[in-house]
């Protein structure tokens, strides 16, 4: 794996960039969590680089330097079988496809769950997919957390998918998501603004710390109620957790959140509600298609928002 230091990146340490940014990629190859201690390890065995040279953890990275990971494949391989799980398409041609992904459903192939994902799914439904990140992660340009329901970009091609990922990274793509949160937010607007680190070498869970990668999410309310705020979140970067991690940061989880702290706010009308995870839908998606640069725009309307959300909104107006 080779990724290349932008703004975001650059004078971090090495082993905290490191254990980060390739965590999960890490665990999918070999199931195991990466440490800071195997990270460290790896940087002075030479199998993590920078500009192909040896480099110390402590090493402050800089702008358009390229860190290198040699990851080592495990003997048994994840095998990927194309299944038959319903797609809503939204749009699709010969590059790419916008999909409304359901919930309780994954991106991408584990070693916990090889055959009920999107990437399954996308196999049985088409043979062009992109393979530059690897065969598990076929397709995918950005992800949606397996509880998270909405809009989605998909790559047939190689070059769509470069392009497009290009364009997320330079902020050329615009991600709406809706959600509901807990207790009121009193600013009309506003942005959250705080670093992401998976927390404790798991992986899943994120924390807040200085050590962390840059993150922002920009929130606008749109409903106020007793006890709970109606959000529109967009986001300025895509890091893993991110919406749900920072909305519990600021004291307002998700409705449902249980990772993120939800289990302290079920009292009241609250108490005995039942949902498929977080209430938190991608609602809106604007970027630049790769071959014919137009503008495209996808919004999933009111009629069809998750059921949740609807069943969360009602709930609430009544």
């Amino acid at each position: 794996m080779e990724i290349k230091i932008d703004e975001n990146f650059k004078d971090q340490r090495l082993d905290n960039f490191s254990k980060d940014i390739f965590f999960e990629e890490y665990f999918l190859i070999t199931n195991e969590n990466l440490t800071r201690t195997k990270v460290q390890k790896y940087i002075l065995e030479g199998k993590i680089t920078v500009n192909k040279n040896l480099s110390k953890p402590s090493y402050k990275l800089k702008l358009h330097d390229t860190v290198s990971f040699e990851i080592e494949k495990k003997q048994n391989e994840i095998i990927i079988n194309p299944k038959n799980i319903p797609l809503d398409i939204y749009f699709e041609d010969n590059d790419l496809i916008v999909l409304n992904k359901q919930k309780n459903l994954i991106c991408h192939p584990t070693s916990k769950n090889e055959d009920d994902t999107l990437v399954n799914a996308l196999l049985y439904h088409t043979k062009h997919l992109s393979d530059i990140q690897g065969k598990i992660r076929q397709g995918i340009v950005h992800r949606l957390d397996k509880d998270t329901s909405g809009l989605m970009l998909v790559a047939k091609t190689n070059e769509a998918h470069i392009k497009l990922q290009e364009d997320i990274k330079n902020k050329k793509t615009i991600r709406k998501y809706l959600a509901i949160c807990y207790g009121i937010i009193n600013e009309d607007e506003g942005k959250i603004e705080k670093p992401l680190v998976h927390y404790l070498d798991k992986t899943v869970k994120m924390n807040i710390s200085n050590e962390g990668l840059y993150a922002l999410t920009k929130f606008k309310v749109l409903e106020r109620f007793e006890n709970a705020t109606f959000l529109e979140l967009k986001l300025e970067t895509g890091r893993t957790h991110q919406i749900r991690c920072h909305l519990s940061y600021i004291g307002h989880p998700l409705i449902n959140d249980d990772l993120y702290g939800a289990k302290a706010f079920k009292t009241g009308i609250f108490k005995n509600l039942k949902t498929t995870g977080q209430v938190l839908m991608s609602y809106y998606l604007s970027f630049t298609h790769p071959k014919t640069n137009e503008i495209m725009e996808f919004e999933i309307k009111k009629e069809n928002y998750h059921p949740d959300l609807l069943k969360v909104l009602k709930l609430l107006r009544s």
